[in-house]
């Protein structure tokens, strides 16, 4: 369940989410977490909607969680960016005026960027033809967006699929494409104290960095410049496409990126397995000095946990500090934290995000 909006009590709801952090590391005699709060208000830079329907007209609706039949209708959402609540209206009225825009619409999703770029999904339970670009496009030229229509098995994308963000890191400016559907951080101020504080912590380094669970490269292009070498690894080929996009867009040339799952990486280092993927890849070639995780809820496997104890340095990026404290139950034992932190990515919830910097004893 989440906390309630409340801007006024975000000091105190942030100071408890420390506390919280402070107690699950304690075992592990980790220093005072740095900690990095949110703007409190129009922070997230997504944002998904049901449609209601009341005597034929659409609504914007949440729902409380595990309740999909108790709407809460709203026309602005105040934790979502500026630019999704001045969106929000014209894109409803829109589509209430044109049929074809508007007919069987069930649900919009909006995905915006500090770089002041913006992308609409409008999901339908109907096909959509020919029929509907013209509207549509007439719409995303009025709002200055890219819009993306979906409807069953189908996608139909006017110019493009993505947009472009620009985060700055340590002064240095990096661009990054973010593709409808695809994983993003929702909060972008605080994801450029999270990339601030990983590059802080890595330090300059002559050896290499082996990163696991890359994704779309949000860490790894300014990490890139910390490192003699990057070997970045992820399985989604979505992020994978991003990642080379993003690549290239910031003429980053160090890192190597590999389609592995990181059970794979683990086979691959240990030798237990040869995968095609990795053919032109001489892995003798890197010295990895540290290594970079940024794994699901569920924190690092077993098999994982082995791999990473095998280097000196870790930073651990995560998104949930119960299995953080659950995987540190294991590093403790080969490392010790030296630095850690919490980054609140998700005011007015009980989920945060935390970073730990452990070193070999």
């Amino acid at each position: 369940m989440g906390l309630a909006f409340d801007p006024a009590n975000y000091a105190a709801q942030l100071a408890e989410k420390r506390e919280r952090l402070c107690s699950l590391l304690a075992p592990y005699s980790a220093p005072e977490p740095e900690v990095f709060e949110s703007a409190p208000e129009h922070f997230r830079l997504r944002a998904e909607f049901r449609l209601w329907y009341e005597q034929g007209q659409p609504h914007y609706a949440m729902f409380e969680r595990g309740d999909k039949h108790k709407a809460v209708l709203i026309d602005q959402l105040p934790i979502a960016s500026k630019r999704i609540n001045d969106l929000m209206t014209p894109l409803l009225e829109a589509c209430k005026a044109d049929p074809l825009l508007g007919r069987k619409l069930f649900q919009v999703e909006f995905l915006t960027t500090l770089s002041g770029e913006a992308l609409v999904t409008l999901c339908y339970h109907r096909p959509l033809d020919d029929d509907w670009d013209a509207p549509a496009a007439a719409l995303a030229q009025a709002l200055n967006i890219q819009l993306i229509g979906r409807s069953r098995g189908r996608k139909r994308v006017l110019e493009r699929d993505y947009v472009v963000e620009e985060l700055e890191v340590a002064g240095k400016p990096w661009r990054y494409q973010q593709i409808e559907g695809g994983f993003t951080q929702p909060n972008g101020g605080v994801n450029q104290h999270m990339l601030g504080w990983a590059l802080n912590a890595a330090g300059e380094n002559t050896d290499d960095l082996l990163e696991l669970y890359c994704g779309n490269g949000n860490f790894t292009l300014p990490l890139s410049t910390r490192f003699r070498k990057v070997m970045a690894t992820e399985l989604s080929k979505s992020s994978v496409r991003s990642a080379v996009a993003n690549l290239e867009i910031n003429q980053v040339e160090n890192v190597t990126l590999v389609r592995l799952a990181s059970e794979e990486v683990t086979q691959a280092l240990t030798g237990v397995r040869e995968f095609r993927r990795l053919q032109g890849i001489n892995l003798s070639d890197f010295n990895f000095g540290t290594v970079f995780v940024d794994p699901p809820r569920a924190g690092l496997d077993p098999a994982t946990l082995d791999l990473v104890k095998g280097y000196d340095r870790i930073l651990y990026i995560s998104c949930n500090p119960e299995t953080l404290a659950q995987n540190l139950d294991e590093l403790n034992n080969t490392h010790r934290i030296t630095r850690c932190a919490l980054f609140d990515q998700f005011p007015y919830s009980h989920h945060m995000e935390s970073g730990v910097l452990l070193e070999r004893r």
